[in-house]
């Protein structure tokens, strides 16, 4: 059974950071691309970043060079750094695991997420 557990999400002044932790269980996880999305309030789910089994990362370009997504295939672990945290930011991240190698897609399985709270 595929698993995925988020930690890390909390409450930030607007210009902190945060990293946000996805331990995955039930496959190979270095064989898996793996993603991070965020779900605000009244919004759908959106993107947020991807990471490849081999490393490749994409970022949504209203994160770009102020998030950061790493993975330790030795943990089965992949995180993300955010920095410079903005309002905007707040909603609850879920880490997802992509079906094939690629940051692509689709995901086929997801956390339960985590929340995290920006205030200005």
């Amino acid at each position: 059974q595929v698993q995925m557990v988020e930690s890390g999400g909390g409450l930030v002044q607007a210009g902190g950071s945060l990293r946000l932790s996805c331990a995955a269980s039930g496959r190979t996880f270095s064989s898996y691309g793996m993603g991070w999305f965020r779900q605000a309030p009244g919004k759908e789910r959106e993107f947020v970043s991807g990471i490849t089994s081999s490393g490749s990362t994409r970022y949504a370009d209203s994160v770009k060079c102020r998030f950061t997504i790493t993975r330790d295939n030795a943990k089965n672990t992949v995180y993300l750094q955010m920095n410079s945290l903005k309002p905007e930011d707040t909603a609850v991240y879920y880490c997802s695991q992509s079906r094939n190698c690629l940051y692509w897609g689709p995901y086929d399985y997801w956390g339960q997420g985590t929340q995290v709270t920006v205030s200005s």
